[in-house]
């Protein structure tokens, strides 16, 4: 782009076709560059052509320093949008698409979320359960659990946690025989750093209970990235 602009212009100056007398003595051509302190006073044409030159110079140093500017603008603009796309992280998945209830286990297990809502950023996996943080910032985290005892007068046990990288961060719990079915949600919201792994444990004799209407989920998105 540089070389064909720079072409026009020389073009562009030939075409001027001033006279220049240079066929003096011996035949001699002089310096295309001049000296312009007495030239000037004694040779029109070297002094045109010493003006052109210039003006020649001064459009290339100009045109040279805009396309640096426009390639720094450039380069600043692409790396913006790279990390706006960097930051779009956002998850949100469900237990199961039929009615199918998880648990109750004799350990603590971790909440695989099969249904998948989205899942941008792709730091969710669906073989783990775990949510890998993929990049620093304060994140939203929420949790809906819901379990049906399966008859009155039935045990229910309706309880999970969030874990932060192995660490309860906040729980719910409804263990009785008076209600048949109930749910709870959690909500917080937490500072965040690239690698934090986030989790749904499901406790010791909890179980969840879901189907097509996707009663239980786990949702977490980027607020303020870093």
């Amino acid at each position: 782009m540089r070389a064909i602009v720079l072409m026009c212009l020389l073009h562009a100056a030939i075409a001027i076709e001033p006279t220049y007398p240079w066929n003096g003595i011996g035949g001699q051509t002089p310096s295309p560059f001049p000296n312009t302190g007495g030239a000037c006073a004694t040779d029109e044409g070297s002094c045109r052509c010493c003006v052109m030159l210039k003006e020649i110079n001064r459009l290339r140093t100009y045109f040279n320093t805009t396309m640096n500017n426009l390639e720094k603008e450039y380069s600043q603009t692409a790396q913006s949008l790279d990390n706006i796309e960097a930051s779009y992280t956002a998850v949100s998945v469900a237990l199961f698409n039929e009615f199918k209830c998880l648990g109750p286990n004799p350990y603590n297990t971790i909440v695989i979320y099969k249904h998948v809502f989205i899942n941008l950023g792709n730091g969710y996996s669906v073989d783990t359960g775990i949510f890998t943080v993929p990049r620093s910032g304060v994140y939203s985290l929420a949790l809906t659990v819901y379990s049906d005892s399966g008859s009155p007068g039935s045990k229910l046990a309706a309880c999970a946690g969030l874990l932060l990288n192995g660490q309860l961060v906040a729980a719910t719990r409804e263990i009785n025989m008076e209600d048949q079915e109930d749910s709870a949600t959690i909500v917080v919201a937490l500072h965040l750093t690239a690698g934090d792994k986030v989790a749904v444990n499901l406790p010791i004799g909890c179980f969840l209970c879901d189907d097509s209407s996707h009663y239980n989920t786990f949702s977490a998105f980027l607020l303020y990235p870093e």
